[in-house]
Order: C-alpha cells, then sequence, then structure tokens
C-alpha cells in the first residue's frame, strides 16, 4: 500500500546554487507513491520529492525518483529541487528560468502487474523553449496535475545520455514492458560542472537506451580572485630571505556533491557545509642567486626540483573526489554509498576546474611532471641577481573553516621571475624571457 512516510526537516535554511535565474537546492524528504510488492518483479518503489514548505518555499520537483528497494529513502536520497529565481544581471530578456508542463504523455502502467497498487508513468510536455528533467507518477490511471513538477529553460540543461538501470518490471506480468535508467552527464568544460538531478527515465523495454536521452544541470563554479601576488623587490646586495610572504590569491566554491567530506556523510554535507571553499595560496619561492662583483657577465646554475607529489595528488584526489589536472567525475558511487551509510547515491556529476585555477593552460601534464630540472642564468657585472619559482599550496575548507584532507603544492617552473640588484631602471622584477639585462638563458632536465 502506499503509505506516506516523511521525517524531519533541516534544522536551517539551505544555501542554492544560482545559475542565471534558476535556483537550485537539495531535499532528502520524500512520499511514497508505489511500490512493487506483489508484481512478481524485483523490489522497487517510487518517490515524490517534497522540498520543506518552511525551508524551501517556492521550490518544485524536477521528477520522481525510483528505488531499488522498498526501504524508506527519507534522510538517505537526496535530489535537486528547483525555484523560480532573479536574474543575477538584471537580464530578463531569456525568460523565465522554469515553465509548468503543457500536459503529460502516457508512459507506463502495472495494468496486469497484479501489484497490490496501481500506478502510471507520465512524461511531462514541456512548452516550448524548455525540457523536462525526469517523469511523474500517479497512483491509479489519473493524470499528474500540472502544477506536479517544473521544466527547465534550455539554455540552463545539457543534454546527456542514460547511465545504469535502477528497475525494471521483468516477471511482473504487465501487459508492457518499463525499465528505470538513471541519467550520465557529459564530460563538463573548464570552470563547468554538470550534475544529474537524481531523477529518472523510463522507457518501454528493457534494453538501456542510446543517445541523449535526457538532461543534466549546469552550473559554472564560482570563482574568486582574492588578491594578486607582490613580486620580490631587492633592496641590497645582501642575500635574500629563503620565501617570500604567501598570499591566498584564488578561491573556488565547489558544491557538496562534488566533494567527498571523510568526517561527514551526504546529508551531514548538505546541511552543515552546503559549499567548499578551494583556495590557492601563492608565494615566489627563492631558487637561488648569485652576486656577480666581476666585471664581465657571469654565468650561475642551479637544480630546481619540483613540489608536486604524485602520491599527495592521488591521496588528495582519493579522499575528495577533486582533480586538479582533469576534469572529475564522480564514478565511483557504490564506494560512496558504502562508507556513508545513509547515502543512496542518486546525484552524479562531471565537473573541471578553470585552467587558469590549476595552472594546465601552460603545461597539462605539469601535475605528474615531477623530474628536477637545471636553471641557467647570466647575472650583468656587478650585481645580484635572484631567481625566484612561483609555489602554489591548494588546501580544502568547510563552511566552518575547518580543513578536509591534507593540502597539495605546485611548483610552476614554466614561469621563472628573476630580480636583480640594482634595478635596471627601477623594474627589480620580470618574466625571465622579457628581462634586458640580467636573464635566465635555459632550462633543462637533470
Amino acid at each position: 500500500m502506499p503509505t506516506n512516510e516523511t521525517a524531519a526537516p533541516a534544522a536551517r535554511p539551505l544555501a542554492s546554487i544560482q545559475v542565471d535565474n534558476l535556483l537550485i537546492n537539495f531535499t532528502t524528504q520524500f512520499n511514497r507513491i508505489w511500490d512493487s510488492a506483489g508484481s512478481g518483479s524485483k523490489k522497487g518503489s517510487f518517490w515524490r520529492p517534497l522540498p520543506s514548505a518552511d525551508l524551501l518555499p517556492g521550490y518544485f520537483p524536477l521528477g520522481d525518483v525510483v528505488s531499488p528497494g522498498f526501504e524508506n529513502i527519507n534522510e538517505s536520497n537526496i535530489v535537486a529541487v528547483v525555484c523560480e529565481g532573479v536574474p543575477e544581471n538584471g537580464d530578463t530578456s531569456k525568460g523565465k528560468a522554469l515553465g509548468v508542463p503543457i500536459d503529460f504523455e502516457q508512459v507506463w502502467k502495472d495494468s496486469g502487474s497484479g501489484a497490490k497498487a496501481d500506478i502510471t508513468i507520465w512524461r511531462p510536455i514541456p512548452p516550448d523553449g524548455y525540457v523536462a528533467l525526469g517523469m511523474v507518477c500517479s497512483n491509479g490511471r489519473d493524470k499528474p496535475l500540472r502544477n506536479t513538477v517544473r521544466c527547465v529553460r534550455a539554455d540552463l540543461v545539457i543534454a546527456s545520455p542514460a547511465n545504469r538501470m535502477i528497475w525494471d518490471d521483468r516477471g511482473s506480468g504487465a501487459k508492457k514492458n518499463f525499465s528505470a535508467w538513471s541519467t550520465s552527464p557529459p564530460s563538463a568544460p573548464a570552470g563547468e560542472i554538470c550534475f544529474s538531478p537524481g531523477t529518472f527515465v523510463g522507457i518501454n523495454n528493457h534494453t538501456r537506451p542510446t543517445g541523449d536521452v535526457a538532461y543534466s544541470l549546469r552550473m559554472k563554479i564560482a570563482t574568486r580572485t582574492r588578491s594578486s601576488i607582490v613580486a620580490p623587490v631587492l633592496t641590497g646586495y645582501e642575500p635574500p630571505a629563503a620565501d617570500e610572504a604567501t598570499t591566498v590569491t584564488k578561491i573556488a566554491y565547489l558544491p557538496w556533491f562534488t566533494v567527498i567530506d571523510p568526517d561527514l556523510n551526504a546529508v551531514e554535507q548538505l546541511r552543515t557545509s552546503a559549499f567548499y571553499r578551494l583556495e590557492r595560496s601563492d608565494q615566489y619561492e627563492l631558487l637561488g642567486y648569485g652576486h656577480n662583483t666581476g666585471a664581465i657577465s657571469k654565468t650561475f646554475q642551479w637544480s630546481a626540483s619540483k613540489v608536486q607529489s604524485a602520491e599527495m595528488l592521488s591521496e588528495f584526489t582519493g579522499i575528495t573526489s577533486i582533480r586538479t589536472e582533469t576534469e572529475w567525475p564522480l564514478i565511483h558511487l557504490a564506494h560512496v554509498s558504502t562508507v556513508n551509510h545513509l547515502w543512496t547515491a542518486s546525484i552524479q556529476f562531471s565537473a573541471r576546474l578553470e585552467k587558469s585555477f590549476t595552472h594546465t593552460e601552460k603545461s597539462s601534464d605539469g601535475w605528474s611532471r615531477v623530474t628536477p630540472v637545471e636553471v641557467v642564468a647570466i647575472a650583468p657585472k656587478r650585481k645580484l641577481i635572484v631567481v625566484y619559482r612561483l609555489k602554489s599550496v591548494y588546501r580544502l575548507f568547510r563552511e566552518d573553516g575547518t580543513q578536509v584532507a591534507s593540502p597539495i603544492n605546485y611548483c610552476d617552473l614554466d614561469s621563472l621571475y628573476v630580480a636583480e640588484f640594482p634595478p635596471e631602471q627601477g623594474d627589480n622584477i620580470c618574466a625571465a624571457e622579457n628581462h634586458s639585462d640580467a636573464r635566465i638563458v635555459g632550462t633543462s632536465i637533470s
């Protein structure tokens, strides 16, 4: 029998993701619509997401949810819900983010199944310029109310293929076949996240559908340039300090579902750290210096070791899921579900940080290239030259400021900097390839 199984809502409002005039949030509350008990098929149940009226006023589901079992999924499953927002840039020319379905098309009914209750599954028919991201179930044979779900403006989503089968009716005896599939987001462009809402795709056979049969939501990764790193300035012939000041230069804000938090399950993440903060701190690190006291130019040479470690990078990625050198998809759903116990993974994603944030705009293999480099520089007569490299440290923080995992380091040997004293025309530092006096003449792998 269908039952109303709900749990107490979260204790505080949840921070929303805003994409133009679309607001995206998440709910852990559901109402059971139907299960396959008595049908002869394997266990499966269908649920309606219930955005909290207190915490998520104005939010609507994008579709219903399938679970491969009879267990109550409240407080264990998480799906996206949406709300109409105000455009951040004030531009209303694109129209509303959400549209009400103009009708519903029947996809399946359980006639002949012998199930204890009836179900009919419907595909929302969106208005022009909008798409449906899920299907809607109803007890009995009546169409759902049009206000049950919302469709999303087409420019706010991305076409996606089906991923894995969640449930099918084999063995039920129903007159028509049916199977329900999750959505697999495509590879995200740089600086974006593509993620499935947690709804399902339903078809009238038991074979995986081909092509792009569904849609995923998409969003920009919010980033902020906090400050610029200050170049070192030499004021005399004294040997320079080994390390210059460290400056937090860039911050990326990552939604909770893109991070595996070793100390929190997914529901706890959603409620206590809806966004994580990935900070990049930059520092000019001393590579070497030389004081040419003679009357002719002099050559100096230093060995520069990389600070990035393949082992540390692998550990950081394994704990957090974040990849710095390429896109990172969440492909180990079974692992997440086992570790977190409470979470039936339904939201899948693909993400990619901006290349300028991760240094990969200059060297895609920079994170894995750890061979020392020999640096050769020429110092003009009677000058002190100092060569620096840029060192970046990446740290991940929860909303409360606690750190997740150990930091990872990156050293950029593609952009070496040289300073000299006395300076030329008041210019103490510049990129080596543009320097007109003291200069780097070569780098080579040891």
